[in-house]
């Protein structure tokens, strides 16, 4: 039995956490999974995982055996890849991680011309609002929409993301129309869980920063889900523009403090910076970076 499709089997198991879903991952039956990681097992003559009916976890040998494993496997990608860059097609996955709202719509908009194009790439997409450990999860590439924080990854910025406060025109009709940033205290803010302070939101004017402390908060992890709410009259919300655009031009939304900034989100691509980055990862960033180049302006 093949030693590299034995590793190959058992380093897919150890990031699916599931026999099954490994073997969709790799294209193969559970069965034949089951038998590589089993096989493995048996020529290290430890065990590599925990079984239980309901989950799988490694061991401390399986974590050592990953941690050693990945960067392995990695190499040989590379190798094949060399054949790949040499021919005039794209070839080969690609598994990138991004946020639900975004990826399910904006950014699949944008690959669909890229996977028409190079249709032997093979694209994995897993699409989450809650950060996933890139390096960990054996992911080529992560989409993300923020500011950029400290992170061991390499960053390319895509395109800017306006950040729009807003509200329905019902709420404002009821509730009065802030003229200032300290009036957001005594509104009901609807706030994405993925900000850093979950307790403030920051303006700034003439270079001058002000910030305000939320009150009667409502929180979310997913933008569009914030959308919906302020679009249903429960308060404002300050959100991506991809994610509320639409409701602007059907008149569901109107914008809250326009003459004030807020702070500054961006597209970024981020990838690991110790692996080799294949001709075509950089090709799909650099589509990206085109479909997305001045694309969201207020």
């Amino acid at each position: 039995m093949d030693k590299i499709e034995t590793i190959r089997a058992f380093v897919a198991v150890a990031q699916e956490g599931s026999f099954t879903a490994a073997g969709r991952r790799l294209g193969l039956s559970t069965k034949l999974v089951s038998k590589y990681v089993r096989h493995l097992e048996g020529q290290l003559r430890t065990q590599l995982f925990n079984r239980t009916t309901r989950s799988v976890s490694l061991t401390d040998v399986g974590t050592a055996y990953l941690e050693r494993s990945r960067p392995i496997l990695e190499q040989i990608d590379d190798l094949d890849s060399l054949v790949s860059e040499r021919q005039s097609a794209l070839a080969g996955p690609i598994r990138l991680t991004a946020p639900t709202g975004f990826g399910s719509t904006k950014l699949t908009e944008a690959l669909v011309p890229f996977l028409n194009t190079h249709p032997e790439v093979e694209l994995d997409m897993y699409l989450t609002d809650n950060r996933v450990a890139v390096v960990e999860e054996g992911l080529d590439l992560a989409i993300r929409i923020s500011t950029l924080r400290d992170s061991t990854l390499i960053a390319r910025k895509l395109s800017d993301m306006p950040l729009v406060m807003c509200a329905s025109p019902n709420y404002l009709e009821q509730h009065g129309r802030p003229q200032h940033p300290k009036a957001l205290q005594t509104h009901v803010c609807l706030v994405d869980n993925n900000q850093q302070d979950l307790n403030t939101w920051r303006f700034y004017t003439n270079g001058q920063e002000q910030t305000v402390r939320l009150s009667g908060a409502v929180r979310a992890n997913a933008p569009r889900a914030l959308a919906a709410l302020a679009i249903g009259g429960l308060g404002i919300t300050r959100a991506p523009l991809y994610a509320v655009e639409e409701a602007f031009q059907e008149g569901k939304l109107e914008r809250v403090l326009p003459d004030f900034a807020t702070e500054n989100f961006g597209v970024y691509a981020l990838y690991p910076p110790n692996r080799h980055l294949t001709r075509r990862v950089r090709a799909l960033i650099d589509h990206l970076a085109g479909e997305f180049s001045s694309r969201w302006t207020i």
